[in-house]
């Protein structure tokens, strides 16, 4: 199934290296804390994705790793920004931001345009770069070791690794080829130097490993070949487990004998009171250690018993606390590090302000902060009038319209939805289904009539989740609309679209009437201040319904537990049927 996508960002890199200019004011301007430690990280990835930019520009040009001037003046200033990062961590926040020099880097010969990679571990799973630095500080290895930092997001680990170790010696590569077969292909000079020196060791540095491992592997296969011993290396992977099956029985064996060091989320988020602590400023004393509902567990506290819960994919979700404090219950929810985590905060503001979203505290470090709603009870357990809830997910579907307008390089583009869902119907329901899907969709996209669908439509930050459960009933009647802020921005290719994805995906999943559709987007249309095109809503009802069908299925295939299994069994059943009947099954 079709299901995950890669978000990149194309741009110049001397505005991403006036953007690390605004983050290093912002680090100078806090006063020492969480909130000041927090914007030096975010400097680190704006610095990691700059030096990642500018090291694949180089490679993009020759094929291979090499060595170059702009390269090299990344790399120092990623290390200064990660000892600063490193510096304040581990005196408590306490340490002076300094001012890294940015001319080094700005009067070398930089490339026209970089290709930056979005570092999902940051944005998505609590991958906290802090903990690099302290699985290398715990691993006692000697300074002289040589940090290989696998690109992308190895690029600021390894920065991290190498302040953890006390070193300035720090390569990044990057593994090209097929997803389970990755291979280096470095400039000979490039080669050479990457083992020259005697270094102690070698440390090998990335998220992951994936389903296969491979890009450590390549790492691991090319210093072997250039005469590197196994028992020099050492790994810094992102957890404790090994390869997914898509590894080699060869690679699964040499990863159990290598050294490896990571230390977990909660050696960092949670030790000596670390969460609660950076946001008592904003929801008061602390009255008890935080609950995680991470991974389904808040379904616990909507008022259902386990077998009306509804179907999660405990592996992708966010991580989530309940949390005590102030006489109040809060939520903190990982909204991501850096720039795109604050951005959500602004988000989030504008819309409770609007009505539509619960009270937001603030953001820190990662965590979002806003009110629980206790006495919230989900839409499909507290029902409200089809004609009520029409004008409700109207108002703010329309809002969303209005006010988060996108890009359109930060979506998947219509003709991929489309290629998307035939693949997805062809393997769900077979290839006469696929056929059926091409002469559905052939009419409505002919000659073209693609490019002119795709040209009318108008990217906006969808909400991405409309599901009933994810929609709250107040006491009063009123509704809330929960996780609102960046299901546009997630692990998967659809990203931000127009709105009419959201109005397809109001239809299919809310308790509305069958005819619901048109007086949504009415309503959308009213207050969006645009109209809705009822050729893209026809074209992305099967898009959507497909996506999700994938997403159900591989959810499925992933559950451990039989329950959630069935659950996602469920899931794809219906969406099946609807896709039938769509298609004239």
């Amino acid at each position: 199934m079709l299901v995950y996508g890669k978000a990149s960002r194309t741009g110049d890199p001397r505005d991403r290296l006036a953007t690390l200019a605004t983050l290093l004011r912002a680090v100078a301007e806090e006063p020492p804390g969480i909130r000041q430690h927090g914007a030096r990280v975010a400097a680190l990835i704006e610095a990691g994705e700059l030096a990642q930019g500018i090291a694949d520009a180089a490679f993009h040009d020759h094929g291979r790793d090499l060595a170059c001037p702009a390269r090299d003046a990344a790399t120092a200033l990623l290390l200064d920004l990660a000892r600063s990062v490193w510096d304040s961590w581990r005196t408590g926040f306490g340490t002076p931001p300094g001012t890294p020099d940015l001319s080094a880097l700005a009067a070398t010969r930089l490339p026209a345009r970089i290709i930056t990679r979005w570092a999902e571990g940051f944005a998505f799973y609590a991958l906290y770069p802090e903990s690099y630095a302290m699985a290398a500080a715990r691993a006692g290895l000697a300074a002289t070791t040589r940090v290989v930092g696998i690109r992308s997001i190895g690029v600021p680990l390894g920065a991290m690794v190498a302040a953890g170790l006390g070193s300035s010696d720090l390569r990044t590569v990057r593994p090209v080829g097929h997803p389970f077969r990755r291979a280096l292909a470095l400039d000979g000079a490039f080669a050479a130097a990457l083992t020259a020196g005697d270094p102690a060791g070698f440390a090998i540095v990335d998220e992951g490993p994936g389903l296969s491992g491979s890009s450590f592997g390549a790492v691991m296969d090319t210093l072997a070949h250039l005469g590197i011993a196994e028992d020099r290396l050492t790994l810094f992977p992102s957890h404790t487990g090994t390869p997914g099956p898509q590894a080699t029985e060869r690679d699964q064996a040499r990863w159990r004998r290598a050294t490896r060091h990571t230390v977990p989320f909660g050696d960092v988020v949670l030790a000596n009171g670390g969460l609660a602590s950076w946001v008592a400023d904003l929801v008061g004393p602390v009255q008890a250690p935080p609950i995680e509902i991470s991974g389904g567990r808040w379904r616990a506290f909507q008022g259902r018993g386990a077998d009306a819960w509804p179907p999660v994919n405990a592996q992708q979700e966010k991580r989530k606390f309940l949390l005590r404090a102030g006489g109040t219950l809060w939520h903190l929810k990982f909204a991501g590090l850096g720039p795109a985590g604050r951005a959500k905060l602004d988000r989030a503001r504008a819309l409770h302000a609007a009505g539509f979203t619960p009270p937001v505290a603030g953001y820190r470090h990662g965590f979002l902060v806003e009110r629980w709603v206790a006495d919230g009870r989900p839409l499909d357990l507290g029902p409200v009038a089809p004609g009520a809830l029409i004008d409700w997910v109207g108002r703010y579907l329309g809002f969303r319209a209005r006010h988060f307008p996108s890009g359109p390089e930060r979506g998947a583009r219509l003709s991929e939805l489309v290629a998307m869902a035939r693949h997805n119907v062809g393997e769900a329901l077979g290839p006469d289904w696929a056929e059926r899907l091409d002469a559905w969709v052939g009419p409505r996209m002919a000659g073209s009539r693609m490019a002119l669908l795709a040209d009318r439509a108008r990217p906006v930050e969808i909400d991405g989740r409309m599901q009933p459960w994810e929609f709250l009933v107040r006491p009063d009647g009123g509704l809330l609309k929960c996780d609102a802020l960046d299901h546009h921005a997630a692990h998967d290719l659809v990203g931000c679209q127009d709105i009419a994805w959201d109005i397809v995906g109001a239809a299919v999943e809310l308790p509305l009437p069958e005819d619901a559709q048109g007086h949504l987007a009415t309503i959308v249309e009213r207050v969006g201040g645009y109209p809705v095109d009822p050729e893209l809503l026809a074209v992305l009802t099967p898009c959507y319904l497909a996506f999700q069908l994938g997403a159900a299925d591989m959810a499925g295939e992933g559950a451990h537990d039989p329950l959630e299994a069935g659950r996602h069994r469920r899931s794809c059943a219906r969406y099946t049927q609807l896709l039938r009947h769509v298609l004239g099954g």
